[in-house]
């Protein structure tokens, strides 16, 4: 009987990498994230810099007491500190992932399939 080109499925059960399993998604989704929250930290500190400079064409000085001033430095605190902190634990996701899958790489290597690896001239057949 011929062999399928397919791949082969092993006959002993795949061993639980335990955490390893979950590190590579978790690694790209908080770098992701990370990405995404710096990008809007650098949308707000332009929309900052924009409103300030509106507010200062007709004299009046965003450094004052009045409350419009006020206002305007505090129009994008909340969106500030929010994505601070999801940068933050986005940052340490990534972080801890990358510690996980530098700690399992070498469990990774020697666990595999068991069987041997396969040249390109061995495809052919």
């Amino acid at each position: 009987m011929e062999e399928s080109a397919g791949p082969r499925q092993s006959e002993e059960p795949t061993k639980d990498r335990g955490p390893a399993r979950f590190a590579r998604p978790a690694l790209i989704a908080g770098s992701l994230v990370a990405v995404v929250c710096i990008g809007l930290l650098v949308v707000i500190f332009f929309l900052d810099t924009f409103n300030a400079t509106v507010y200062s064409v007709g004299g009046n000085d965003i450094a004052g007491d009045t409350q419009e001033a006020r206002d305007i430095r505090g129009l994008y605190d909340g969106a500030r500190a929010g994505s601070i902190a999801v940068l933050v634990f986005a940052l340490l996701t990534a972080a801890a992932a990358g510690v996980v899958l530098y700690r399992a790489r070498k469990s990774a290597a020697v666990g595999g399939d068991g069987e041997d690896d396969v040249d390109f001239d061995e495809l052919g057949r």
